[in-house]
């Protein structure tokens, strides 16, 4: 597993993510939802957002290694899904971005 730089995490974030997502404690949602605090959280479920049915009833938690395969291959992890997101390929920017989103919540990831 790779060691991810949480600087350029946010910086990846800023240029790969922040059109269809936010990140804020209590932010809005965009095209995508509010990303603050998905660590651990189960997928599907931030409230006011309008899910997929595949993101909704595939009953996971984001857990580290579920976010690096579903930012690798979005389709590939969760078929029908609505994210518009190719993925990343590369492994070094998956455990940036993942340093990154470990840091947006208000308890520490369990895995990481």
């Amino acid at each position: 597993m790779e060691k991810g730089d949480a600087i350029e995490g946010a910086r990846l974030f800023r240029t790969r993510c922040s059109h269809c997502h936010t990140i804020a404690k209590g932010g809005m949602h965009k095209g995508g939802p509010n990303l603050y605090g998905i660590y651990g959280a189960p997928a599907g479920q931030a409230p006011w957002y309008m899910y997929s049915p595949a993101n909704r009833n595939i009953n996971v938690q984001w857990t580290h290694a579920n976010l690096s395969s579903f930012l690798e291959s979005p389709q590939t992890f969760m078929p029908g899904n609505k994210m518009s997101f190719r993925g990343l390929k590369d492994p070094q920017q998956r455990a940036d971005l993942l340093a990154f989103l470990a840091l947006q919540t208000d308890s520490a990831p369990k895995e990481q």
